[in-house]
C-alpha cells in the first residue's frame, strides 16, 4: 500500500512540475512586431516590470485591435526603449502560454530590438 501510494505522489508531482515548465517555461512562438511604441513604463504592486504598448500601423476598417502589448525583462531593452517612445520600432518577442509576476504581466516578452527608426524615416538601429 505504501509503494503505492508513493508511486502516486511521484507521478502527481511529475505531473505538477511539467505542468509548470509547460505553462510558464516553454517558448510556444517568437516573431517580430513592428509599430509606433506609444507608451512604456515600470509598472506594479510587488514587482515592478517594464510594460509597453506598440500601435501597429494598418488598414483599420475592421473591429480587430492594431496594438500589441508586451513586457521586458531585460534592463539594457527597457533602458533603449524608454528613450525611444513615439518612434517606429521592429522588435522581436517570445511568447509563453503563461505570465510570471517577475517577468510581466503580459505573455509576448521582447527579448531584442531589430531596428528603431527616427520620424523622418532614418534608421537608428540598424537591422541585423
Amino acid at each position: 500500500m505504501k509503494k503505492t501510494m508513493r508511486t502516486i505522489v511521484v507521478v502527481l508531482l511529475l505531473g505538477l512540475v511539467a505542468f509548470g515548465y509547460l505553462r510558464y517555461y516553454y517558448v510556444f512562438a517568437t516573431g517580430t512586431k513592428a509599430g509606433l511604441l506609444n507608451t512604456f513604463q515600470k509598472k506594479g504592486y510587488v514587482f515592478k516590470t517594464w510594460e509597453g504598448l506598440i500601435i501597429q500601423s494598418g488598414f483599420k476598417a475592421n473591429v480587430q485591435s492594431n496594438e500589441f502589448d508586451f513586457s521586458v525583462a531585460d534592463p539594457s531593452i527597457a533602458e533603449i526603449l524608454e528613450k525611444n517612445s513615439g518612434r517606429e520600432v521592429n522588435l522581436h518577442y517570445k511568447r509563453y502560454f503563461g505570465a510570471l509576476p517577475w517577468r510581466g504581466n503580459s505573455n509576448y516578452i521582447v527579448d531584442s530590438i531589430y531596428e528603431i527608426r527616427n520620424s523622418n524615416g532614418e534608421t537608428m538601429i540598424k537591422p541585423k
